[in-house]
């Protein structure tokens, strides 16, 4: 059974200013309180480095998947052969004037067994997460 974090909200402002938001790599310690830093282009098949506070000390490398501006992206990371994976993903989805944005990453594998519980709980950080940007995208 896969182990998953979520969070979602509504921003008002339009898709393309939040895109620009979620892919600029070198500003999110600016708005999201978990990341130290993120090395890399956000962009199609792109590798990425993610430096977070819940885990100091350890770099996540992490490849963009799916890439639909301003409307999805996931970034997926983990072992070898599938043993363990995580996918993050970014959605937008239009809700009258605003957007609808959810944060949700999935983590799955024969290892997750292992790993899971070590897992730090991701919760609070997705609030965090969906609130930043909001607060970036709104102008607040």
């Amino acid at each position: 059974m896969p182990k998953e974090f979520k969070a979602s909200t509504t921003i008002n402002a339009t898709p393309e200013k939040i895109w620009s938001i979620l892919t600029d790599a070198s500003r999110y310690p600016e708005w999201e309180p978990s990341v130290i830093r993120i090395e890399g282009r956000i962009a199609p098949g792109e590798t990425l480095k993610v430096f977070s506070k819940l885990s100091p000390g350890r770099t996540f490398p992490v490849k963009v998947r799916e890439f639909t501006p301003g409307q999805r992206m996931t970034w997926e990371g983990g072992m070898p052969l599938g043993l363990f994976r995580g996918i993050r993903s970014f959605t937008l989805k239009p809700q009258g004037e605003a957007q609808h944005f959810e944060l949700r990453e999935q983590f799955s594998g024969p290892m997750l067994a292992l790993i899971g519980p070590s897992l730090p709980d991701m919760s609070q950080a997705f609030q965090d997460f969906v609130a930043g940007l909001k607060a970036r995208a709104e102008g607040a």
